[in-house]
């Protein structure tokens, strides 16, 4: 019996694990938890919920978002006197961020997350680090900023897993921060009261949350134990994210202080397994590279902005043939589109091997395929969301493609997610629908908050951008 807080949906053409299913009735319960699926449905004429025509793929998770770096995505691209590196895009990304209010972030992220929608992620890894006043101080509420990223979540229907981060140092060696940071900067003690805060207000908002130790150079082996031992008693299964060896110059400070490389000393030091996701891992040893795979942790490769910045190619073929977990993510955004990330992943990988379609399952498989469904389940562990597959179980987090798109049309089931990433039309009308927990949040390319977002954020980009001229 269907109860008034359950719905139910009807899904034309849906990807199962096992593959393309049709005619499927699926019921979910009022958290928007697939509790059924039935396939070959003949659908009754008195039918009260919604039909969806176009073929159904899980939606993608975003593993890796710095939500107020949106706001700067294109104002990093002019040469400096003596040229360019991760380094100097950092310094004005300092810059950028010392005049964002709540208000601003609020703004930013609501429209970010909105745009992620409606390119087909449905969920979202913020790694937050945005906490305090301009001047550095605490705001009243010391969780005011997260609180504000909760609210963006909100706004747009997005699903949120939350990761706070802590930074305590500006290098290895426990320097001091540097003025940059110190919007940013939190002792053990104060961080553990805001994780207090962010695991409350997860509950409130049902959302998710874990913790993002910012790197191995912003704290300490101690900062990462007691962090991860305050994490336990709140939830001993959320995520742990860090960004770890994403430069060469991080690689080679951390093997002046601690004689190991990055990867090697976290795998030397911390139980590394399944709830950890390590951001970038660009620079990798053959030994590390299978160490991380065996581990279960996953990888998010976040190809646009490392490319952006100039971090190097991650070794995709290495970790593949260990079948190492891996996820993407948008970054700092200079792209927001999930068929992007793993459109250039592909792309960086032929452009090495001199070759074509090397991430795939098999002979005579799908490029596409493959790519979208090992995103999607691991960028759903990354972030500790029961989702990425289309299953009872799991969220309803899916996008309804539109098969009258230019890139779609005429495609078979077989061809239809090589098309997609691959068959890139500046149109970008092949997503129809975007749902997240059973519920719609983008249709025809309209987001359901569309206009009160772009106009708040309208309103802050424009004070921003004032206040550097």
């Amino acid at each position: 019996m269907i109860t008034n807080n359950d719905k139910q949906l009807f899904a034309k053409h849906l990807l199962t694990e096992a593959g393309w299913a049709k005619d499927v009735l699926i019921k979910l319960d009022c958290n928007g938890v697939i509790k059924e699926m039935k396939p070959n449905t003949k659908l009754e004429p008195n039918f009260s919920g919604e039909c969806l025509q176009g073929r159904v793929i899980p939606g993608l998770p975003n593993s890796h978002s710095h939500a107020f770096q949106w706001a700067m995505a294109g104002l990093g691209e002019q040469s400096g006197k003596n040229g360019d590196s991760f380094w100097t895009w950092r310094q004005a990304m300092y810059s950028f961020v010392d005049s964002i209010s709540p208000d601003d972030l609020q703004a930013i992220a609501s429209a970010l997350y909105m745009q992620m929608l409606k390119s087909g992620y449905t969920s979202v890894g913020e790694f937050h680090y945005l906490h305090h006043n301009t001047n550095g101080a605490a705001y009243d509420n010391p969780a005011e900023m997260s609180q504000r990223i909760f609210e963006s979540a909100k706004e747009s229907g997005i699903g949120l897993t939350l990761l706070p981060v802590f930074y305590r140092y500006s290098g290895f060696g426990e320097q001091a921060p540097n003025d940059g940071q110190k919007r940013f900067i939190h002792d053990p003690q104060a961080y553990a009261a805001l994780l207090d805060n962010v695991a409350k207000l997860s509950g409130q908002y049902q959302q998710s949350f874990g913790i993002a130790p910012h790197s191995l150079r912003a704290v300490n082996q101690q900062d990462l134990r007691s962090a991860i031992s305050h994490l336990n008693t709140l939830n001993n299964k959320a995520p742990i994210h860090i960004h770890i060896a994403e430069q060469m110059r991080e690689v080679n400070d951390c093997l002046d202080f601690h004689g190991k490389r990055p990867i090697e000393w976290l795998l030397d030091n911390q139980e590394v397994n399944d709830r950890w996701c390590l951001i970038h891992a660009t620079h990798m040893t053959k030994q590390e590279t299978q160490s991380v795979a065996q581990s279960q942790a996953v990888i998010a490769i976040c190809t646009t902005t490392e490319a952006n910045l100039g971090d190097g190619h991650f070794p995709m073929m290495d970790y593949k043939k260990h079948r190492g977990r891996w996820s993407v993510g948008s970054d700092s955004h200079i792209s927001v589109d999930a068929a992007e990330e793993l459109r250039w992943l592909e792309y960086q990988q032929r452009l090495a091997q001199q070759s074509r379609t090397l991430l795939v399952g098999g002979g005579y498989s799908s490029n596409g395929l493959w790519l979208w469904q090992q995103a999607s389940r691991a960028g759903a562990q990354s972030l500790g969301r029961q989702a990425g597959v289309i299953a009872v179980g799991n969220k309803a987090d899916f996008i309804e493609l539109n098969s009258d798109s230019f890139s779609l049309m005429g495609k078979t089931d077989e061809q239809l997610i090589d098309a997609f990433i691959f068959n890139h039309q500046f149109s970008n009308d092949a997503i129809r629908s975007v749902w997240v927990n059973g519920l719609c949040q983008v249709k025809d390319g309209i987001h359901r908050n569309e206009e009160i977002i772009r106009a708040e954020y309208k309103n802050a980009i424009n004070r921003l951008l004032q206040c550097r001229s």
